[in-house]
Order: structure tokens, then C-alpha cells, then sequence
């Protein structure tokens, strides 16, 4: 046997043990005639003890030990004269009598260590050393557990896992595609999934009426913190349900995870919020509840004063920041420069401090008299030491939006988004559709298989705008982890919809006409849900960005810089394809 124990397994009562380890060189120190080598695996750290007065020959092979190095060793569990109350196997030691290389090392290009030397890229570039790290390592063994726990809950749930395809279709209705050549069918492609939507929905079909599966999806889109060319969801699908059904199924799973994985009993039912609330009182269709600073309208008392900037604005709001009257005149201007970044675009801040005595300092104090600045404060119910911040602009969705952001920067400020506090809530009805200013027409907010609210349908012929969706979507502090919706299950309702989305019958029935002819067999009313894997095992592990939760990702420009992925192919494989590549400037 290579082992007889992990090094991480050993304690005070395998004193005297002879044992068997095998592992990497953590590191290594000489102090007098001994040297002591921290020896690594997956399960832990174990020290080892060569005395160059017992073995001169075996404790000269421990100095030539590399860090990184593969040894195996041999020896007696011995009580540890200075204990190390930070790892579990702290109380003892390895005395060696055997020392076996099993493979050296080159010096890796950064330290294996929880708080590495090593920036993202070149780690990215050597992900395989990087998964070695406790900090790595621990989010995947996360990842591991989460996924038992889904499945556990699921299958007492009744659910049966069915795989579906990966090479589909291509759906261009929603985020670009990935495709794939066909040597076998020149000219023409397959596309990767970007969900198994119409798979599932074909599952419901077929009688399958609780589906769920740990898929693999794949968009073409920019990246972000919590986006991936390729990622992971739990997709599950329900026939017989209404909109109470799914939420109540997911909201338990969500309370299992929760209770399972961080030990968190959540008794209470997840807030609902209406997505026009979200919007009007946050900016975001994923608020981030932690904390306060609801949005309030300002219009009815700062317009009509004086200043020229809230004069002319069609839409004007504002946050109260308690306790933060303190900020000083150079933190004001960076909250000012923060929001008039690119990415953000607001034009400039205006500030309100209510003072010890309750009077109110602003910005724009010679426009405005003391009595119409208290009616600034009790439109917040603000009380000395807070600080209030106003935006305001000629696009009310817009100016949320960068109120928003506002928001989140003072959050992050002032502490209040604590990683260890978790604020669930659903977010409902959505809009069916959305406007696109690139293509000129309504768009699927979700996808053309959502289903309206049943009493907005009759506005489908007369204001299809105000239309609001069946769907829903899980939020937790900030982060939307799922969502989903009731599903068109009619022909005539699904072929309506096609229709106002822009589509031909001729254009619906080459892209859908599988799932359309389908739905005259005898479909179920059903519905669904898709949770973010990477998103809930991020959130869980306390991280910033989904990419330390996934064993090989790509960069933030799409690229796996360990297999230098994409890269061009041979001539003979392009020919095989019947492909030319043209590469546009």
C-alpha cells in the first residue's frame, strides 16, 4: 500500500502507531540535527521528524527535499513537543524510518499556501497546482456536497434525473450560440445548449412529470464575476403545477441547502417583491436586501425651486445612508467621481447631512430654505447623522439604475454586506417582453416559452407591453441563483406568442416546430426552474466571483490559458469540415 493513513487522519490516540503517508512536500526546515518536512494531501498536513543523530543518512535525504516533491514514508506517530492548535492532526508527528521519492518537483511558479504569491492569471495558467491550495479545494469539496444534497432532496421529492443532449439545435432567440461544424453533414451545425429548456418541456410531454438534471450549459456572451462561457445548472421541470407549486418545491430545496450545507434554518417564507417594486424601490430586478436605503422619489419636493438640474428632470430619487453624516468633503467627491464613471453615467451627486441639532446641510442649500429641506428629511424619516444622497436624470430607468449602484458602493462602505448574512427573497412578475432598440421590436424578457399572467392574456391583442409573465426568480443578497416560469403548454397561446415576437409561422416552425407539433399530442400545464450551481456553491464558499468554484475556467476574455483554448485548427481538419476561415479586421 502506497498509504495506510491521509495526512490528515492521525491524532493523539494513534501514539505509537507505525503508519504509512504519502503526499507532497509543503515544506521543509532544518533546525540543529533535525529537520522537520510538513507533508500535504487533500485530507490535511502531517508533520515529519528526521534526527540526523538516529539516521545521518536518511535525515541528508530529507535536506535535498523540494517543495512539491511526491514522497512516500514510513514511521512511528509520536507526541508533538510543540503542539500546532491550528490544524487537527496538531499533536503529533511522524517519526521517519523510511523516506521513498516518489516524484520531484520544478519549483512551482507561486506557493502552494492559502494566501498565495500568485496572480490570476499565471494561477489560471497553472490551475492543476491551484487546486491544490486548501482555499481552492475547500469550494469544490463544497461544490461536492452541494450537488449530494440536490440530488438527495430532489429524489425524495420524486424527481427522476433524466440527461438530455448536448449537441442541439441552435435557438437564436436568446444569447448567442456556440456551434459546431458537422463533418458528417457538411454546411450545417449543431449548437451547444444553452439550457435543455425545450428538452424538459419535451420530458413533460412524454409523461415525465418531475424532471431534473445537473446540466452543463454553454453561452457566447461577455464575461463577468458571475458568468461563464460554460456553467452548471440544477434544471428541473414540473407538470400539473401552477406558479405556488414551484415556489414552494424550490423554496424548500433552497431551506435544505441552506440547513445542510451552512447549518442556517430558515423558517420563515422568502419576501416576494413584484418586479416594478424592485425596480422603482431599488434599481435592480435582484436587490440586495442586507440592508436598507429603499429609493425615494423626490419630485414633489425638490422641483419647481430654483435649481435649474432638478428642475428640468423628469425623474428624481434618493438614499438615506444612517450614521454616515460624518463623511468628509473628499469622500462626497469620490462618491461623485464613483457614479460618473463610464460604466455608470450619472452626471453628478447632490447631498443632504442632518445635523446633531436636526437642521439640515446641503449642497445646494441657496436654493433651498430650511423648511423645504426638512420635508427632504421626512420624506426619508431620517435622523441626525444621516447622510442623504440624490440622483436625478431625464430616464427613470436609467437613474435607478446608477441609484443603484450608488446604493450597493454605500452598502459595501459602510459594511453592510456581510457574506455571513443571507436575505432571500422571490422576485414576480416580471414583464413578458421587452423592447429591443437594436432589433426595432418586443424581445422575450425570459424566453418565448414563458407564459402570461392569465389575466393579462387579453392584453396580448391590445398592449402586449403590459404584459406580465408567469415567472419568478430567486434572489439572494444580490444575486439572482435561479429562476423560471410557468410554461405555454397551448398551441394557439405559443403560436401568439411566436407571432408577437416577429416571427413568421413559416420562421416559428423551422426553429420550433418539434416542440409545437409536441404540444398537439397532449401537453401538461407545467412549469420549471433553473438554479445557478456556480452561482449557489459562490455564494455559500463567500466568494466574489464564480470561477474559484469551478475546477478549470476560462478567463475574464473567454480563454483557457492552461490548454490554450480557443485555438486555430489544422487545414485538414477545417477541410474535413468543409470550412474557410476568414478572419475579419
Amino acid at each position: 500500500m502506497y498509504r495506510t493513513h491521509t495526512c490528515g487522519e492521525l491524532r493523539i490516540s494513534d501514539i505509537d502507531k507505525l503508519v504509512t503517508l504519502a503526499g507532497w512536500v509543503q515544506r521543509s526546515r532544518k533546525m540543529g540535527g533535525m529537520t522537520f518536512v510538513d507533508l500535504r494531501d487533500r485530507y490535511g498536513i502531517t508533520q515529519l521528524v528526521f534526527n540526523e543523530e538516529v539516521n545521518a543518512a536518511l535525515c541528508e535525504q530529507a535536506n535535498h527535499l523540494g517543495r512539491e516533491y511526491v514522497i512516500q514514508i514510513k514511521g512511528k506517530v509520536n507526541e508533538r513537543f510543540s503542539k500546532n492548535a491550528n490544524i487537527p492532526t496538531g499533536d503529533i508527528e511522524i517519526i521517519v524510518s523510511e523516506l521513498n521519492v516518489l516524484n520531484t518537483s520544478l519549483t512551482p511558479p507561486f506557493t502552494i499556501e492559502d494566501n498565495t504569491d500568485g496572480g490570476d492569471d499565471i494561477r489560471m495558467k497553472y490551475r492543476y497546482l491551484d487546486l491544490r491550495r486548501n482555499a481552492v479545494r475547500s469550494n469544490l469539496e463544497l461544490r461536492h456536497k452541494m450537488t449530494i444534497e440536490v440530488r438527495k432532496y430532489l429524489d425524495e421529492q420524486g424527481f427522476l434525473e433524466v440527461e438530455t443532449p448536448v449537441l442541439i439545435g441552435s435557438t437564436p432567440e436568446g444569447a448567442r450560440d456556440f456551434v459546431v461544424p458537422s463533418r458528417m453533414n457538411p454546411g450545417q451545425f449543431y449548437a451547444l445548449p444553452q439550457s435543455p429548456q425545450t428538452l424538459k418541456q419535451l420530458l413533460m410531454v412524454s409523461g415525465f412529470d418531475r424532471y431534473f438534471q445537473i446540466a452543463k450549459c454553454f453561452r457566447d456572451e461577455d464575461l463577468r464575476a458571475d458568468r461563464q462561457p460554460e456553467f452548471t445548472q440544477i434544471d428541473c421541470e414540473m407538470s400539473f403545477v401552477e406558479q405556488e407549486d414551484i415556489i414552494n418545491t424550490f423554496e424548500g430545496m433552497a431551506k435544505h441547502l441552506f440547513k445542510a450545507i451552512r447549518n442556517i434554518e430558515l423558517t420563515e417564507p422568502f419576501l416576494r417583491m413584484p418586479w416594478n417594486d424592485a425596480m422603482k424601490y431599488y434599481g435592480s430586478d435582484k436587490p440586495d436586501l442586507r440592508f436598507g436605503m429603499k429609493f425615494v422619489e423626490l419630485m414633489d419636493v425638490l422641483k419647481g425651486h430654483g435649481f435649474s438640474v432638478f428642475d428640468d428632470a423628469v425623474y428624481i430619487a434618493g438614499i438615506c445612508a444612517e450614521g454616515a453624516a460624518h463623511y468628509t468633503r473628499k469622500q462626497l467627491d469620490s462618491l461623485t467621481e464613483f457614479i460618473k464613471k463610464p460604466q455608470i453615467g450619472a452626471k453628478g451627486l447632490v447631498y443632504a447631512r442632518v445635523e446633531a441639532d436636526g437642521n439640515v446641510k446641503s449642497s445646494v442649500d441657496k436654493f433651498y430654505t430650511q423648511e423645504i429641506l426638512q420635508k427632504l428629511k421626512e420624506a426619508f424619516n431620517a435622523k441626525p447623522g444621516d447622510l442623504i444622497l440624490i440622483l436625478s436624470g431625464n430616464d427613470a430607468m436609467k437613474t435607478r439604475k446608477q441609484l443603484c449602484e450608488l446604493r450597493l458602493e454605500m452598502g459595501n462602505q459602510l459594511g453592510l454586506r456581510d457574506k455571513n448574512k443571507f436575505a432571500c427573497l422571490w422576485v414576480i412578475d416580471f414583464p413578458l417582453f421587452e423592447w429591443s432598440e437594436e432589433e426595432g421590436r418586443l424581445m422575450a424578457m425570459h424566453h418565448p416559452f414563458t407564459s402570461p399572467k392569465p389575466e393579462d392574456i387579453p392584453l396580448l391583442d391590445t398592449d402586449p407591453a403590459a404584459v406580465r409573465a408567469n415567472a419568478y426568480d430567486m434572489v439572494i443578497n444580490g444575486v439572482e441563483v435561479g429562476g423560471g416560469s410557468i410554461r405555454i403548454h397551448e398551441p394557439k397561446l405559443q403560436a401568439k406568442m411566436f407571432e408577437i415576437l416577429g416571427f413568421t409561422p413559416e420562421k416559428a416552425q423551422a426553429q420550433f416546430g418539434f416542440l409545437m407539433n409536441a404540444f398537439k399530442y397532449g401537453a401538461p400545464p407545467h412549469g420549471g426552474l433553473a438554479y445557478g450551481l456556480d452561482r449557489w456553491v459562490s455564494l455559500f464558499a463567500g466568494l466574489d466571483s464564480i470561477r474559484d468554484c469551478i475546477a478549470f475556467p476560462k478567463n475574464n476574455s473567454g480563454r483557457d490559458v492552461m490548454l490554450d483554448a480557443p485555438a486555430e485548427l489544422d487545414q485538414s481538419q477545417l477541410d474535413e469540415l468543409n470550412l474557410i476561415v476568414d478572419v475579419k479586421e
